[in-house]
């Protein structure tokens, strides 16, 4: 599995922004079948820092109901990254 393919992408919600600037971890959307050490080699790569741990929870989709037609959002995992004390913190929108 390549590194883009196991990271998804960022999730950017008010908790995130939180655990970001008091914790260092960042919080990323993840492959279903991915495992923590593909999370954290991805990541490691991916930013060129260290990686202290890696959390991952499997999020189950949501129920929508669109008039009378039912449908179910796809199952999705998400990953909580902590960087190592000394690291530089990964920015996702710097030039916004």
């Amino acid at each position: 599995m390549k590194m883009t393919d196991v990271i998804r992408g960022p999730l950017v919600t008010e908790k995130a922004a939180a655990l970001k600037d008091e914790h260092r971890t960042l919080c990323f959307r993840v492959a279903l079948d991915a495992n923590k050490t593909e999370i954290k080699s991805a990541v490691e790569k991916l930013f060129s820092v260290k990686v202290e741990s890696v959390r991952t929870v499997r999020m189950s989709g949501k129920l929508k109901r669109y008039g009378r037609f039912e449908g179910k959002r796809p199952n999705w995992k998400k990953a909580f990254v902590t960087l190592r004390e000394g690291e530089t913190m990964i920015e996702f929108f710097e030039g916004v």
